[in-house]
């Protein structure tokens, strides 16, 4: 260790060809009041920017609702070619490092052997691919995207579909529905998080330097990484990070405040929706200073049980053969819609392409710094090929088989039994709607809940210790109440986005904190080749 308390460098660094000590002054960690130990400038300057974004938005919540949406609806329409062409990007670099003498490099140097075996890998690896998201939109991507699809005779309007209206054809129509939904969640949102990791992995266990944003570019800006180009790319890593929690807090609040009223009659307001983020993220916060092996570790093994046993549910109560076949089928119509799905300037409708894959590129590039650092933090003593080839396909396949499940057991009631509650409810309570058709609902439904909950809770613990992470230079012990501050503002910037804005404001601050954070993905991508050029194979 340095005396900054900073990793020193160890194994191969052929890139790094001056002396690691050189611009440490930049990087430097502090005790400072209430014996925080904080990397001044990002520390300061990510902290202050998120308390005078909160003071501002709680204080003009009309004026700062208006503004969000206009800022969300103009990014996507002016950029989504953008984010399509750089997420298009990220699976070529992948399936390019797959085939190529990279894939040999194996990371943390040539006598590295992996930390986990092979079991507990994939589970990890299955946890980080579980989260609210999956819990939202597990019932409700598909089948918004098969009603927009499937039409009536006199046909659906073109801008509402995915590709292209499919009038009477409820088959064609399911086809496009999943197919649209695995295209959110498959290879390309795992690729955006596989560029992360490798590079983080890479430069961190390869080069022996910090476990943060910054050390990726020492390729592209040498020793100023250590300076203020190094200050602004950890910088917008916190904020990217910050905020695509604060989305996904948002959402688990939405649909856990529908799920009690579902259940239990609580009022869906923005009352019980602060409420709920303060009692949850009070429970986070208590997990916290547990720490991560008493703390966000038990509560994850309970969380990947109550998912196993809700996923078994489904299957098992639900059309089994329908979702064991579907899977299968879904992964072709998947590959076959690809190429249309995936074209920036493809013959899909704006608001498919705007609405739903801007914005989820760009959120899921906002979490790519927290999940992207979880990866690589498990995955040393792994080839570059086998990281690839595991991150990208096991939670991918996860991914569409609970979106089989749940999207293909919804659509199986309204096609086969004409349930049209599922398709009239809210997005948050499309879930919620499909349980009710299907046995111990009451049951079920109040899993679902906790689930949402334990994701909240999990989430918020390790995005806290990731974003500290990042503002204390790469330490991954830094003092208990840093990861305190984190967690708390995470749940503070989830109700002010609520209270100034509700989704559309959640959904705003992801895109515009995807967005430039886009660029650094794209440096990295080069970072990574340059990174990887250097090491024996």
């Amino acid at each position: 260790m340095t005396d900054t308390g900073i990793p020193a460098p160890e194994g191969p660094s052929a890139i790094i060809d001056t002396d690691y000590e050189i611009g440490q002054d930049n990087i430097t960690t502090n005790i400072g009041p209430f014996g925080l130990d904080i990397h001044n400038p990002v520390f300061m300057i990510s902290g202050l920017m998120i308390v005078a974004f909160v003071l501002l938005t709680l204080a003009f919540q009309e004026e700062a609702g208006a503004i969000f949406l206009a800022m969300r609806d103009w990014l996507t329409a002016t950029f989504d070619w953008f984010f399509l062409t750089s997420a298009n990007i990220f699976v070529v670099l992948c399936l390019f490092l797959i085939v190529s003498p990279y894939g040999r490099v194996r990371i943390g140097g040539k006598e590295a052997t992996p930390d986990y075996s092979y079991s507990g890998w994939f589970a990890m690896l299955f946890a980080a691919g579980m989260g609210i998201g999956l819990m939202f939109y597990g019932v409700s991507e598909p089948i918004s995207h098969f009603s927009s699809s499937f039409a009536d005779d006199a046909g659906t309007p073109e801008s509402w579909a995915p590709l292209g209206g499919a009038p009477g054809d409820a088959v064609t129509a399911r086809h496009l529905g999943m197919a649209a939904t695995i295209f959110h969640w498959g290879l390309h949102p795992w690729a955006i998080y596989a560029v992360v990791a490798l590079a983080l992995a890479i430069f961190a266990y390869n080069k022996g330097l910090p476990l943060t944003m910054r050390s990726v570019f020492y390729p592209v800006f040498g020793e100023r990484v250590w300076g203020w180009p190094g200050h602004v790319i950890d910088i917008l890593a916190v904020l990217a990070t910050l905020f695509g929690l604060a989305t996904s807090l948002g959402f688990g609040a939405e649909q856990a405040n529908a799920g009690l009223n579902h259940i239990f009659g609580i009022p869906v307001s923005e009352v019980s929706k602060v409420v709920l983020i303060v009692a949850i993220t009070g429970v986070a916060l208590t997990s916290v200073v547990a720490g991560l092996d008493a703390g966000v570790k038990r509560l994850s093994e309970i969380n990947m049980v109550l998912a196993a046993l809700l996923l078994a549910f489904v299957l098992i109560v639900g059309p089994t053969m329908a979702i064991v076949s579907g899977f299968f089928t879904n992964l072709y119509e998947y590959a076959r819609y690809l190429p249309e799905l995936a074209n920036p300037f493809g013959r899909a409708d704006d608001n498919f392409r705007d609405g739903w894959t801007a914005f989820y590129w760009a959120w899921w590039i906002s979490w790519s710094p927290f999940v992207g650092m979880f990866i690589a933090r498990v995955s040393r003593g792994r080839t570059v090929r086998e990281f690839i080839v595991c991150v990208l396909l096991i939670p991918s396949l996860v991914s569409v088989f609970w979106m089989t499940a749940f999207g293909g057991t919804a659509i199986s009631q309204i096609v086969n039994d004409g349930y049209q509650a599922v398709v009239d409810a809210p997005l948050e309570l499309k879930l919620f709607s499909m349980l009710e058709a299907l046995p111990l609902q009451q049951i079920t439904s109040f899993i679902a809940i906790v689930l949402v909950i334990v994701f909240f809770v999990t989430s918020s613990d390790s995005g806290s210790l990731v974003i500290d992470t990042i503002t204390a230079g790469g330490k991954v012990d830094a003092p208990t109440p840093q990861r305190v501050f984190w967690a708390s503002f995470e749940g503070i910037v989830a109700i002010a986005l609520l209270l100034g804005g509700g989704l559309g404001a959640l959904q705003a601050m992801a895109v515009s904190t995807g967005f430039p954070f886009t660029i650094v993905l794209l440096l990295a991508c080069y970072a990574i080749l340059k990174g990887l050029a250097s090491e024996p194979r």
